[in-house]
């Protein structure tokens, strides 16, 4: 993931930032990042809506909102219906907790931040 910005969009976007790093000193900046974001540009399906509801009767209502939104046919809608009603919501894996995505991205930075440890190279003391 990079990206670059235009000085003043960076200023505007990041003033504090970007006064204690510009004071009067460089009109480029350049920040690399080299970790990538497992989220970015993550769009959730029907089935991530339906394992966050606490009920059937509301995942029926998300079911409701996305044909009325044009997200999903009626007949795409009945099929989901149909295994709500045949296995509830665990037959699409079973809820997801609250903070559920939260906790997840913990995991995979915490994860990463361990790796990066691991990676630095020792020093030798003297």
């Amino acid at each position: 993931m990079s990206s670059e910005y235009d000085v003043e969009d960076f200023k505007k976007k990041y003033p504090r930032l970007a006064d204690e790093l510009l004071r009067g000193k460089t009109k480029h900046l350049k920040l690399k990042v080299e970790l990538i974001d497992p989220w970015r540009g993550y769009v959730p399906t029907v089935v991530d809506y339906i394992r966050r509801c606490k009920s059937i009767e509301e995942a029926n209502e998300v079911l409701d909102y996305l044909v009325k939104r044009s997200e999903l046919t009626i007949e795409e809608a009945e099929k989901y219906r149909e295994i709500l009603r045949n296995g509830g919501i665990e037959a699409f894996g079973g809820r997801k907790e609250d903070n559920y995505y939260y906790k997840e991205a913990r995991r995979f930075w915490s994860r990463i931040r361990r790796e990066q440890i691991k990676s630095e190279p020792e020093l030798d003391e003297e």
